[in-house]
């Protein structure tokens, strides 16, 4: 596509900011009150550390697993923004899904919202109801950006095998906060004022550079992790950074299933939901978390049977 063009189904992309406005999004996070999800439950795991859950109706046996991580540049967002997408997984997959809130930067930074979702996978794992060897894991930007640092740090620990990483447009690279040579004019939502702030954030006093699961596109070997399925658009902040994950993981031999999108912008899934190039995009994601838990449901419940991998 020509430099600058939107796809056409996205028709807000003009209408929306280049930078996402940090300190209004922190605000807005800090006057929800959590509840309970419609249809699942709030599940406080420790003083720290919480989870909204959904649960398929009528399971026989241990179900497959999802643990999803939100996005916010680290800095903001909350679990519950993602009750939509997780109660589409359990209606469509059968597995049981758990969004984690974890704790933010600047006032947590790195190591901090790693550990709170490793802490968060445990609990999924020891979920009597689940099937430990059939959890996936995800996120979207900063929330993709925990998802492969977990998928990394479950390779170093050795004791959880996620299946499969989702990383939706996911923040990888520290890097990129010091590029002169990307234009604003292409970018909606999440530009280099934001990104930069989010990374000094997160990162908070670590000498330069960084530890490796801080930034996952600074870890040396990416051998043994997760498959993975990573989407982006190409008018996105971190579409470079993202293919070039990409390549190495293909490298590795980890198996990746790329999802380029023409004149995407950073969260524009999210944002005009119901554009058919954002529900072609869901659907990726939905049909590589069948293939990766081995089993899926109808949308009224009933058994779809296996799924090859």
């Amino acid at each position: 596509m020509p430099k600058h063009t939107f796809h056409p189904d996205l028709r807000r992309a003009r209408l929306l900011p280049r930078n996402m406005p940090v300190g209004l999004g922190r605000r807005i996070a800090g006057l929800l009150t959590p509840r309970a999800p419609r249809g699942g439950e709030l599940v406080r795991i420790d003083t720290d550390v919480s989870v909204r859950v959904f649960r398929p109706p009528n399971a026989t046996g241990p179900a497959p697993a999802l643990l999803w991580i939100h996005g916010g540049g680290y800095v903001m967002g909350s679990a519950m923004q993602s009750d939509d997408w997780c109660r589409q997984v359990t209606r469509r997959l059968g597995a049981i899904t758990a969004a984690v809130e974890y704790r933010l930067a600047p006032e947590h930074p790195f190591p901090v919202p790693l550990e709170d979702c490793y802490t968060a996978l445990q609990w999924l794992a020891a979920d009597p109801d689940v099937d430990d060897s059939r959890i996936a894991i995800g996120g979207e930007s900063a929330g993709g950006g925990l998802a492969a640092a977990l998928a990394l740090l479950t390779k170093e620990r050795g004791v959880i095998r996620p299946v499969l990483q989702v990383l939706s447009y996911p923040m990888l690279d520290d890097r990129t906060a010091h590029r002169t040579d990307i234009d604003p004019a292409s970018l909606r939502m999440w530009g280099q004022k934001s990104n930069r702030w989010a990374w000094n954030a997160y990162l908070g006093t670590h000498a330069a550079p960084p530890p490796p699961l801080a930034a996952p596109a600074r870890y040396e070997d990416l051998t043994g992790v997760a498959p993975t399925w990573l989407g982006v658009g190409t008018n996105d902040l971190f579409y470079d950074e993202d293919l070039a994950y990409a390549d190495r993981l293909r490298q590795a031999r980890v198996p990746c299933e790329l999802h380029r999108v023409s004149g995407a912008y950073h969260g524009f899934d999210l944002i005009e939901r119901t554009a058919a190039v954002s529900i072609a995009y869901k659907e990726s994601q939905m049909t590589a978390l069948e293939r990766a838990l081995g089993a899926g449901r109808s949308e009224n419940g009933a058994e779809r049977g296996s799924v090859g991998n």
